[in-house]
């Protein structure tokens, strides 16, 4: 795997390192080692799935806070998402910066999302899919959410938003965000 560190301490862009021969190409996704290498961290609780019908589709931007912080490791394993985090770590030099990364079955590529970072995407694509593996469970009452659209963030959404749950569209503005 090929680590790249975003402008947000923390979060990493990931390539595979691929193996080709004439049948194709094996690569290595997740290795606790090469994690660890990285101050990463390697452990994954759950993994989760989640598809969508038309592109366009909105879902973020969610987070889980203490004791239930979870880091991500997110890709997109049908059609293609513009997946954006949020650093909303008060500490940190770079408290509510964002990056957005194209992620694609074409790009193969995954995003490291480090606690206490919102995230989110949108479906560049008709019946995208995205795979999450996370350090943490679900935890309902620890969830947290910001607005998709908060002026305080300035995420330009590549495509006008087609659809998106009310829960999504109603997260507070970061003035209102409980940390």
């Amino acid at each position: 795997m090929l680590f790249t560190e975003t402008k947000l301490k923390g979060a990493f862009i990931i390539d595979l390192e691929l193996k080709s021969d004439d049948r194709g190409f094996f690569a290595r996704t997740f290795c606790a080692k090469e994690f660890e290498a990285h101050g990463l961290k390697p452990l994954v609780s759950q993994c989760n799935l989640s598809f969508n019908h038309k592109a366009g589709t909105l879902r973020g931007m969610h987070y889980q806070v203490a004791p239930a912080c979870e880091t991500k490791l997110v890709r997109c394993t049908r059609g293609a998402v513009y997946d954006v985090i949020i650093d909303l770590r008060p500490d940190s030099p770079t408290y509510r910066q964002h990056i957005g990364v194209e992620l694609s079955a074409d790009n193969r590529r995954a995003l490291y999302v480090p606690e206490m970072f919102a995230h989110g995407y949108q479906t560049l694509t008709d019946d995208a899919e995205v795979a999450y593996q996370v350090t943490e469970f679900y935890t309902p009452g620890y969830e947290r959410g910001a607005r998709y659209n908060d002026p305080a963030f300035g995420i330009e959404w590549p495509v006008p938003i087609t659809v998106i749950s009310e829960k999504d569209a109603n997260w507070p503005l970061v003035e209102a965000v409980p940390v």
